[in-house]
């Protein structure tokens, strides 16, 4: 598996400064499924973040910026 594309806008960040520091990114695999770069907030909220939501030992909870999304969106199809 490898990343062989991306969903939205190049982060804004790698455009205006050497990338020595991450980004978020949404990115598209080769097996179908995607990958999101983010801020790891597991501990933060813990392994149970809403009445519905469990993270499984083997997942973290990462956080992406809403412009991350946003900029996402159009490469996001309805169904």
């Amino acid at each position: 598996m490898k990343a062989i594309g991306r969903l939205g806008k190049h982060p804004p960040s790698a455009v205006t400064r050497p990338r020595r520091t991450g980004s978020p990114d949404i990115l598209t695999l080769s097996d179908g499924t995607f990958a999101v770069i983010g801020v790891d907030i597991t501990e933060e909220l813990g392994p149970n973040p809403w009445k519905d939501a469990r993270c499984a030992p083997n997942e973290r909870i990462v956080r992406i910026t809403c412009n991350t999304l946003i900029a996402a969106k159009k490469d996001i199809p309805d169904e």
